[in-house]
């Protein structure tokens, strides 16, 4: 019993620790300029990331997506999706000075935004819908620009493992994002009340899923979450996909695509494994033209045992 209290702490001072040194290494980014400390943290994470266990997946991962490139273009790759990695934690901590569109204003600033008539019609005619995205870019702009164009999105977020970094995840999350539901047990069923208020959900659905259904992504077996095809089939709303691509000299572009087509049987009824496999399609088309912004590191195939 004792040995496994004195465990038990010593894992939470582990994460108190960690918790401290990312939260301080986050405010000591404050005191630079965004463009400065975004660079300085992409250089950082090109430099660690290689070093560290997560690598060796990485490179597996990316083998195994694109097997028609050679070795220099996987660690290019690679090292360019570090980079993406560093510049989130960055670009985190800007957030709100980064994010500068305005939809009345007409000159171009450090984001620009594709679909704007959608996001618009969306507004105007308030109904049920869900907007789904992927880890690529940085997708935490997302949810902001839902918040600047007046729409009522629920987002659906995974917190961090860390108990100490989750918490202050969630209140600045909060603060700039609106509504969020923590993925747990419980929240398939905040984001059905909210759509059956006529309220919107969106939700990243390129995570792992152990319990998901069997579907392919880049050719290789993978497990889906279920969840947004369920929801579609229990309220008939709209799909709509989104993403943020990042541009040249820290720039970004936002897009809203029209709604899909959800797969459907003969008799009319949602078909919930087509659905998913219709997003991980949509996913990888978006994942093969952009590669090196998205996680790459992400046990998606669960392989991770096997190296």
């Amino acid at each position: 019993m004792l040995i496994t209290r004195l465990v038990l702490a010593a894992n939470r001072f582990r994460q108190w620790s960690i918790a401290q040194f990312v939260l301080l290494l986050l405010t000591i980014l404050k005191l630079f300029p965004p463009d400065m400390a975004i660079s300085f943290m992409d250089g950082v994470a090109r430099r660690i990331g290689p070093k560290t266990r997560r690598h060796k997946l990485t490179l597996t991962n990316l083998r195994n997506a694109f097997p028609e490139k050679g070795d220099a273009e996987i660690e290019a790759i690679a090292l360019e999706s570090w980079g993406n990695m560093g510049r989130l934690a960055a670009e985190y901590v800007f957030l709100d000075q980064l994010f500068d569109f305005d939809p009345a204003r007409a000159e171009p600033g450090r984001v620009e935004v594709s679909g704007i008539p959608l996001f618009l019609e969306l507004r105007d005619n308030p109904r049920p819908f869900i907007v789904f995205t992927a880890h690529s870019g940085n997708f935490e702009m997302l949810p902001v620009a839902g918040s600047a164009f007046g729409l009522d999105v629920t987002v659906l977020f995974r917190p961090p493992n860390n108990p100490y970094l989750a918490d202050r995840v969630f209140e600045f999350r909060k603060e700039r994002m609106g509504n969020l539901v923590p993925s747990h047990a419980g929240s398939s069923f905040a984001l059905a009340r909210q759509l059956e208020r006529g309220g919107a959900v969106g939700v990243l659905v390129d995570q792992k899923f152990r319990k998901g259904l069997k579907t392919k992504f880049f050719g290789q077996d993978v497990q889906t979450n279920p969840l947004l095809a369920k929801l579609v089939r229990q309220f008939n709303c709209e799909v709509y996909p989104a993403r943020c691509i990042r541009l040249p000299g820290n720039r970004f572009r936002l897009e809203l695509e029209p709604a899909v087509e959800i797969p459907r049987r003969g008799d009319g009824s949602v078909d919930v494994t087509a659905t998913a496999q219709m997003l991980n399609d949509k996913v990888e088309s978006w994942v093969r033209e952009y590669p090196g912004q998205w996680l790459w590191y992400h046990d998606r195939w669960h392989i991770k045992r096997s190296l």
